[in-house]
């Protein structure tokens, strides 16, 4: 399934653009600081393999005013270059490759 394009940002990364986006409202869980903030990649010009990456942070939007930090671009160039290192195909059809960076997450509860 392709990402929205509203909303999303590009970023080149190797010489291949991708588009980011992170969802706008937290899921039951990040607004509680239950379970951490998550983003989607895909290639900008053959979406294939979605990949979703979890972080270590908070979502920005918690309910519960847990601080968060601006995601950078560079988070986002090196979460891709390990995922296409790890096997992640962007130009292929498939189900979604998970990137797991979540070590380190302190949950609220």
């Amino acid at each position: 399934m392709a990402l929205p394009k509203k909303g999303s940002r590009r970023i080149t990364v190797d010489g291949n653009t991708y588009r980011w986006r992170l969802r706008g409202r937290p899921t039951y869980d990040q607004g509680l600081v239950r379970s951490p903030l998550t983003y989607a990649v895909e290639h900008a010009d053959s979406p294939g393999t979605t990949l979703v990456i979890t972080t270590d942070q908070p979502h920005p939007s918690n309910w519960l005013g847990s601080m968060a930090t601006p995601l950078p671009p560079s988070h986002v160039a090196d979460s891709i270059r390990t995922a296409r290192a790890g096997g992640w195909l962007p130009e292929s059809p498939g189900s979604p490759f998970r990137l797991d960076r979540s070590e380190g997450f302190a949950s609220a509860f």
